[in-house]
């Protein structure tokens, strides 16, 4: 370091990271007069230090105490560099230790110690000294020399933790060794103070007991006695105040026994039977997670083991509590409700992202899991999250930051409390002290605000990952199953799954095996997850194609790296899954077509707008040059999103006509971008640009907005040529078009084709595919029937060419809204064609009452009875005007044209019909208009349609009900 002359500058001090130049350079020339040299080479050590100004100022406050030993303290400082960071380390940090060194200069030597940065001291080495200092000392004595040999042992564990990167986890075991041994040395002298005679066992409790004990904490114990008599009371009590009295060296810290069964009203030793016969009886869930980490540590070692052998049992089956899961939920949020507001964002232990989030979170895990898991029955937090992560309980990338989270909270934590060895977890937020901070953390530069930028984002770390694995649902699912379910061992498993309904046990207990059997981390992740599902997929229609789906998507996903881990971690994924696979034959086979699906049940099951997916299906289609590939690439989207929605449907309240508006709107989207990919393809084809503009109008259920899951998408394709352009080569074109467009919707694959029915155009099946505009309005002004101006009520262009779809829906507007409404003779034929459709198209041997479209009151019969009202009365009535049954019949009851009371009657049996429609075809995997006649699928409508399980009979009931009510409507307003 430059000098000016024999003085070091106060600038250049500055530069080296002193606050006061000026005092520092005093102050080194003090040191230097009591040892001269030694001022030059103390400089850059003292700069190293947490707060170099604090460390200058006790190294001249310790060679005042030393006196003529100062010189030579001084000379071994700057000669060894070891020496030297290990003494300058503390005094940098820790005014308190600082102090202790004045009233006990001899106590630097034992930081010379050249094995102390590599040596732990063992347990008993420590305890040994301990019981050495107090030994044969009176009362007084005795207190005071077990202060001054904690402080030196103290002394030796900061100097190890700050000069030599301990780990976090082994300064807290350290300390909680150190602990053991000071209450040991406390009974010593409560027992030579008292004369008590009683055999007491020390039971440490919270930090202590797991390992993992603070530089300045309470000491959380529990006493257990034989006999628990008015001497082993006094043994107790004598033996706190041995700790915790304030004495001309100061205090070791407060002993706890609060945590003893009835707290602090309750007697402060019990016997063990006492002890047992509480915890059997009126124990609070709580106190169970404290003595997860009960360990005996000090006084009758036999006592105490037996101690520990009782209470265990109640530690491990805990969880098995009513709601044990949802109180420790509560009782973390009750903590942070109570944190006083004026530290809510400095505090460290308490608050949010702060040390008590990983706590809980692992000691929930612990408790749920490790009741079944012997390897999770540890006290210590980190060593329980390792376990946790080599069991697949925690993913290893959220483990890491959790542990890293955790080590580096802990760290911040003791550090804190060097300083003053007070019991504080709030973060200070004056410079000085964040500086302090930093640079005993290792951030040299700009010290404070780095310290504060690493601080938030552990927080933010711990909190998310608190929130992740601490309400994980699959928590309270485990924590509520019988222990031979939690267990799920092979003997115990066969008559489980008989017990919760499975068909066939055998064959699940086949899939268990195949999915549990092994060491793999694959293996025990599945292991966990099944208990909890196994129960889910009990609680839905088909447990055993529940089962057998999971082991499906399993066995093709189980080696990808989110998958289970998703299922582990993320909200009710596993959840979903289980209900979405052991209800619907529709969605599971939507997911095993692409069991990457399976991401999308951990994402909002809000459908998607048409314009988000026709936008995401663009952007896929533009990057294939392929039209056949680009049409591939948006049937993925479709399959997506109709898993979502098939999803929502299942999962969540999801009404009929938010089904049908999300599936029309994803059959646009579709439509539009694979007219787009056909032209293209054509145009390819031919090598011609198509010489006409092209729409897609919608008919039927699609054209309402109505369509189900099981619905075909009928349409019309209308298009025009440009001007001038060839009409032959226009309509071969756009006949090539609308064909291209049905191939490449309908190719083999891994998603679901969209089956295009143009059967609903002029002349059916034996019409042109295709027409002009011009065509249309020619064939409807000469040939138009009644019946074709109904089935235009449904007709809605909305794909292609907008200026196309505007005049083409214009053109038809004057047909299905007849100017003079109905004349009697087209009322006649409606009603004609209806008895037909009536007679010959219910297929034949099925049931009427139960068929959702022909059967009375039906779908069909609602449908025809409105828009009989649309043909008579949409010239005159605005609101008629619509594709969409609901709306219409909200209209026709707004313009006095059905009675209310009709007007429910038909949206009951119409939306219960579509209901109990849409519910079949995702119980049975295909299109169906009939309830279905096989007991079980018929259970799994029933419980579709959020009837309870067994009131199969009753969901009946109410749809022969509810139709039959319908159909006199019908026979009132359609047939009169």
């Amino acid at each position: 370091m430059p000098r000016h002359g024999s003085v070091i500058t106060p600038a250049n001090l500055v530069r080296a990271g002193f606050q006061d130049g000026d005092r520092a350079a005093a102050q080194l020339d003090r040191l230097g007069e009591c040892a001269p040299g030694v001022a030059e080479p103390l400089g850059p050590l003292l700069a190293r230090t947490a707060d170099p100004d604090q460390a200058l100022d006790q190294l001249v406050g310790l060679g005042d105490a030393l006196g003529e030993e100062c010189a030579a303290m001084l000379r071994a400082v700057a000669d060894d560099e070891g020496t030297a960071m290990r003494l300058l380390s503390v005094l940098g940090l820790s005014q308190a230790l600082g102090a202790h060194l004045r009233r006990h200069p001899e106590h630097w030597h034992e930081l010379t110690d050249p094995t102390l940065g590599t040596t732990r001291p063992a347990a008993y080495a420590v305890r040994a000294g301990l019981l050495a200092a107090v030994a044969e000392r009176p009362y007084a004595e005795a207190v005071d020399a077990l202060r001054v040999e904690y402080n030196r042992v103290l002394l030796r564990l900061a100097a190890r933790d700050l000069a030599h990167d301990v780990g976090v986890d082994d300064v807290a075991a350290e300390l909680s060794d150190l602990a053991a041994g000071t209450l040991e040395a406390a009974l010593a002298v409560a027992r030579t103070e008292t004369g008590a005679e009683a055999r007491l066992a020390v039971v440490a409790m919270g930090k202590c007991g797991a390992h993992e004990l603070n530089y300045v904490s309470d000491v959380d114990v529990i006493f257990a006695a034989e006999p628990a008599d008015s001497g082993a009371t006094r043994l107790a009590s004598t033996l706190m105040g041995v700790c915790s009295a304030h004495t001309g060296e100061g205090t070791i810290w407060p002993v706890d026994a609060n945590l003893r069964p009835e707290g602090r009203q309750g007697p402060l030793v019990r016997t063990l039977e006492s002890h047992t016969g509480y915890y059997e009886r009126w124990a609070h869930t709580w106190e169970f997670q404290a003595l997860l980490k009960a360990r005996p540590v000090a006084g009758d070692a036999e006592l105490g083991r037996l101690y520990a052998e009782r209470i265990q049992p109640f530690v491990w089956s805990a969880s098995q509590r009513e709601g044990f899961v949802e109180e420790v939920q509560a009782m973390r949020r009750r903590v942070v409700d109570h944190i006083p507001a004026a530290d809510a964002d400095r505090q460290l232990k308490l608050g949010v992202g702060g040390l008590r989030d990983v706590e809980f979170a692992v000691q929930l895990l612990q408790l749920v899991h490790g009741r079944t898991d012997e390897s999770l029955r540890v006290p210590t937090t980190l060593s329980a999250l390792a376990r946790l992560i080599d069991g697949g309980y925690v993913g290893r990338d959220d483990g890491q930051q959790m542990h890293d989270g955790y080590a580096f909270l802990r760290r911040l934590e003791h550090r804190i409390q060097l300083q003053q060895l007070r019991r504080t977890q709030v973060v200070p937020d004056d410079p000085a002290s964040l500086r302090r901070l930093g640079r005993s953390l290792g951030y040299l530069k700009d010290s404070g605000e780095e310290l504060e930028k690493e601080w938030r984002h552990h927080r933010l770390n711990v909190r998310r990952l608190h929130e992740k694995l601490f309400y994980r649902p699959l928590l309270a699912a485990v924590a509520r199953l019988p222990e031979d379910g939690a267990r799920l061992t092979p003997e115990a498993a066969r008559d489980r799954l008989a017990a919760l309904g499975y068909a066939d046990p055998t064959a699940a207990l086949r899939h268990l095996e195949a999915l549990t059997t092994g060491v793999s981390r694959k293996a025990a992740i599945q292991r966990t997850l099944l208990p909890a599902m196994l129960e889910w997929f009990a609680d839905a229609p088909d447990p055993d194609a529940g089962l057998f789906g999971f082991r499906r998507i399993s066995e093709a996903l189980g080696r990808t790296p989110w998958y289970l881990g998703l299922l582990r971690d993320e909200g009710k994924v596993a959840q979903r899954m289980a209900q979405v696979l052991a209800t619907s034959r529709y969605a599971t086979d939507l997911l095993q077509r692409e069991p990457q699906g399976v991401r999308i049940l951990g994402a909002v099951l809000t459908p998607l707008t048409v314009e988000a997916i026709r936008t995401e299906m663009e952007a896929a289609a533009s990057r294939r040059d392929d039209p056949q590939e680009a049409v591939l690439a948006v049937r993925a989207i479709r399959r997506r999103e109709l898993l979502r929605i098939s999803t929502a449907d299942l999962c969540e309240p999801f009404g009929v006509a938010e089904v049908g508006y999300a599936l029309t709107d994803l059959t646009d989207a579709t439509l539009e971008v694979a007219l787009g990919e056909a032209i293209r393809a054509v145009e390819a084809d031919r090598k011609a640009p198509l010489p006409t503009t092209m729409a897609v109008v919608a008919m039927g259920r699609y054209g309402g907005g109505e369509l189900g899951y099981g619905s075909d998408a009928d349409v019309m394709f209308v298009h025009d040529p440009l001007p001038d352009a060839d009409a032959h080569q226009a309509s071969s074109m756009a006949n090539a078009v609308a064909n291209e467009l049905r191939r490449l919707l309908s190719l083999p694959s891994t998603d679901p084709p969209l089956d295009v029915d143009a059967n609903l155009r002029p002349e059916g099946k034996g019409g042109p595919l295709t027409r002009t505009l011009a065509a249309y309005a020619a064939y409807y002004a000469k040939w138009s029937h009644v019946w074709e101006s109904q089935a235009l009520l449904r007709a809605d262009a909305v794909v292609g060419d907008r200026d196309l779809c505007r005049r083409f829906t214009e053109m038809i507007d004057p047909l299905r809204y007849p100017a003079s409404g109905l004349s009697s003779d087209d009322i006649v034929e409606i009603r004609r064609i209806k008895a037909r459709v009536d007679g010959e198209r219910l297929p034949r041997g099925v049931d009427p009452a139960t068929h959702f479209k022909l059967g009375r009151g039906g779908i069909a019969d609602v449908e025809w009875t409105v828009q009989l009202l649309q043909l008579r009365h949409a010239h005159e009535v605005d609101g008629l005007r619509t594709p969409k049954t609901l709306p219409a019949l909200d209209a026709a009851v707004a313009a006095g044209l059905l009675a209310t009371g009709d007007a429910e009657a038909l949206r009951a049996a119409w939306l219960m019909s579509s209901r109990a429609r849409n519910a079949t075809v995702q119980v049975r995997g295909r299109a169906s208009d009939q309830l279905p006649r096989d007991a079980r699928e018929r259970a799994a409508v029933a419980q579709l349609l959020r009837y309870p399980a067994g009131e199969t009979d009753a969901m009946v009931n109410d749809y022969q009900r509810v139709c039959r009510r319908a159909a006199a409507v019908v026979d009132r307003v359609f047939w009169r």
